[in-house]
């Protein structure tokens, strides 16, 4: 019995922040594969090797958390004052699906560098020395995004001395400014309320912020859900009944949001919204054994992705953290002390991580005109991933 051999597609592995993705050129996929649909995302699925019942994505470039499955297809812009335009796909890690529904932060630093690298910034742009602009077009959410990649001798420069909690040694920073980051065509508050009250069964009534900026994120108070804002992923990844709770009050409030128009579709939109808890400052050892001081940081914020706490913070939901302190009112801000503020310093799982935003309201409505937040990455690997052949 004979049996087709494996294709190969060229491709690069590279960490982008605290998260991992395979990178494609879009005109380097297989035809099929170079437009939306079914054998794009099953070529994706079994690149990282799902959906993986084991949920270990042994077989595939896939490392078995939401953070490190990741697809990123990059191609020439269409849009006007672009340089690149970026596609993530979110692949679930035990269920036969691709998410597009929204960005991913942390893989934004990596953008700049492959574009960079792959010819989609002309040449004249690239500075000899210095730092790189690079006009990103962000084309989950139509959003725009600015990367600040650094050049040495012509070469992104992918050494330093950045530290980034969450990541273990140090790299070049790559400053990120995530403009008009508020998500969809929407208001930025789609209930129109700073707060609201979510009435979630098994789990009660809860104040809840819920805002689009950076991605669709669920705000409430760790308090209210029987947490300090201190919590590690073991004190929840490994709790059944939490996780179920946190996927319900993540359904209900995608309803609010008019993500979704029943519960039941919150199973197929898995990787937005986030749903993430906050807290005032206080000690806390993280994951790392680093000593997190009360004085070192704003607020506390744990934030879950694909199901899971996340172990560090997703960029995209550090834009809506960052956004949602800068706006008086909100459960971000509250626990941050209340008040005005452009920029927020907060602790996750890993560490801290400072981002700035600028928001101000315009006719009664608030709106965000950009999120800065730094950075790193660095290819991993480059060259082929293999796979089987795909049938459409």
């Amino acid at each position: 019995m004979s049996f087709a051999p494996q294709i190969k597609v060229p491709a690069t592995y590279m960490r982008g922040g605290t998260s991992k993705g395979v990178f494609f050129r879009l005109q380097d996929l297989p035809e099929a594969a170079q437009v939306p649909g079914e054998a794009r995302d099953k070529l994706l699925l079994r690149v990282i090797g799902s959906p993986d019942p084991y949920q270990k994505q042994i077989d595939g470039m896939g490392g078995a958390t939401s953070s490190t499955s990741k697809t990123v297809i990059l191609s020439k812009s269409e849009s006007p004052d672009h340089d690149v335009d970026y596609l993530f796909g979110q692949v679930s890690i035990d269920k036969p699906f691709v998410d597009w529904s929204g960005n991913c932060g942390n893989l934004t630093a990596a953008v700049g560098a492959f574009a960079i690298n792959s010819g989609f910034v002309a040449s004249d742009r690239i500075p000899q020395n210095g730092l790189c602009t690079v006009r990103i077009w962000q084309a989950n959410i139509e959003k725009t995004i600015v990367a600040h990649v650094p050049i040495t001798d012509g070469q992104v420069q992918e050494t330093g001395d950045f530290e980034l909690d969450g990541v273990t040694f140090p790299a070049a920073e790559v400053a990120i400014e995530f403009m008009d980051p508020a998500d969809g065509a929407g208001a930025m508050f789609p209930t129109g309320n700073l707060v609201d009250e979510l009435d979630v069964p098994g789990v009660g009534k809860l104040q809840a912020t819920m805002i689009n900026a950076g991605i669709p994120t669920i705000f409430v108070n760790a308090e209210d859900i029987g947490y300090e804002g201190t919590e590690l992923q073991e004190a929840i990844n490994g709790d059944a009944e939490a996780l179920a709770r946190f996927e319900t009050i993540r359904a209900y409030g995608a309803v609010r949001m008019g993500l979704i128009q029943s519960i039941e579709e919150a199973a197929g939109r898995q990787h937005t919204p986030k749903v993430a808890f906050v807290a005032k400052p206080q000690d806390y050892v993280s994951s790392s054994g680093k000593a997190i001081q009360a004085g070192d940081v704003d607020l506390l914020v744990r934030a879950l992705s694909m199901g899971k706490l996340h172990h560090a913070m997703m960029g995209t939901a550090a834009v809506a953290i960052g956004t949602a302190a800068a706006i008086p009112g909100t459960l971000v801000n509250l626990a941050a002390g209340g008040g005005e503020r452009n920029a927020v310093r907060f602790g996750h799982p890993s560490g801290t991580l400072r981002v700035g935003a600028e928001a101000s309201q315009v006719d009664g409505e608030w709106t965000a005109t950009k999120a800065i937040m730094s950075r790193s990455a660095r290819i991993l690997m480059e060259g082929w991933v293999r796979v089987p052949p795909v049938q459409p």
